[in-house]
Parts: C-alpha cells; sequence; structure tokens
C-alpha cells in the first residue's frame, strides 16, 4: 500500500464525507444571512444605532438593491424561473433517481437557496410597494434575514442527516 492510497482511504473524497463541502456549506448559509438583500447587515444594526448618515446610507444602497433584483426579475424572471427550475429538476434526478452523490450535495445547497432568492425578490416588492425607509426598512430587512437564517437551519439539519445516511449506508470503505 502507499502513500496515495492510504491517505484516500484516511480522508475520503465523497461529497458528505469531504470537510471542504461542510465548509463550503457553511460559507453559503453564512453569506447569505449576512448579506440581505446584497445589503451587508452590519449596514442595518449601524443605522439602528447611530441612525443620521448611516440610515441615510442603508436606505440608499437598499433602494439600489431593491430595484435592482425588481429590474432583474422584470426583464429576465421568466427566463430565470424556467433556466432554475430546468436545472433544479435535472439536479434532482441526478441526485435522487440516479443516486449521484455530488448532484446529492449540490441539490441540498441549490434548493433551499432558491427559497431564499424568491424570498428575496418578494421583499423586495415589499420594501418598494410601501416605500419602506428608516425603522420599516430595518423591520423588513431584519424580518428577511431571520427566515433566512431559519431556512439555513432547516436546510443544514436535512443536509447532516442525509450526509450521515449516506456515509452510514456506503461504510468506510466505499462498499
Amino acid at each position: 500500500m502507499n502513500w496515495y492510497t492510504a491517505v484516500f482511504e484516511l480522508i475520503d473524497m465523497r461529497s458528505f464525507s469531504n470537510l471542504w463541502y461542510w465548509i463550503a456549506l457553511a460559507t453559503v448559509w453564512s453569506t447569505a444571512s449576512h448579506w440581505v438583500l446584497g445589503v451587508p447587515f452590519d449596514m442595518v444594526t449601524r443605522a439602528r444605532r447611530f441612525g443620521g448618515q448611516a440610515e441615510a446610507d442603508l436606505d440608499t444602497i437598499a433602494r439600489i438593491n431593491v430595484n435592482r433584483l425588481l429590474y432583474i426579475a422584470s426583464v429576465s424572471g421568466v427566463g430565470l424561473v424556467s433556466l432554475g427550475s430546468m436545472l433544479l429538476s435535472a439536479l434532482g434526478l441526478l441526485a435522487f433517481w440516479y443516486g449521484v452523490e455530488f448532484a446529492q450535495a449540490l441539490f441540498l445547497i441549490a434548493f433551499p437557496m432558491t427559497g431564499v432568492w424568491m424570498l428575496s425578490l418578494n421583499t423586495a416588492r415589499l420594501i418598494a410597494h410601501e416605500d419602506a425607509l428608516g425603522e420599516d426598512l430595518r423591520v423588513r430587512l431584519a424580518r428577511h434575514r431571520m427566515i433566512t437564517q431559519l431556512i439555513g437551519i432547516v436546510s443544514i439539519f436535512v443536509t447532516a442527516m442525509w450526509g450521515m445516511y449516506k456515509n452510514l449506508d456506503v461504510g468506510p470503505l466505499g462498499g
């Protein structure tokens, strides 16, 4: 047995037993909960604490990102939904019909992120409809962040359970 075989037996390179997958999963959800509608959440906290220029900055960057999201949805929405549905369907079939573990890993990240994308679009529409500024905007962004974090918690839990099932099902020798 050479060192290459020993390393790959010790460190399994499948998706759910790979440390890099779990780091990527944590990074995706950390980033999703920090960047609320493209606005870093520390700006929301700073605006709540200090007001004044910090609140004006938050209102401006939120308005820019809300308008950007709504423009993208109005121009490319149908195409993006069609393409996203096609990709998620193909990934889901590869993952759970054909049993491709890498597709399962990607699907367990992509599917809940699709829910976050739809939530972001809905929140952007609400902010634009209400013309939310100041306290109303901060409440909307904080609610969006909390729901995103809840989706992330459920997603990480489901992914961890599925990953443990796959690791126990396959076993240490890959059989």
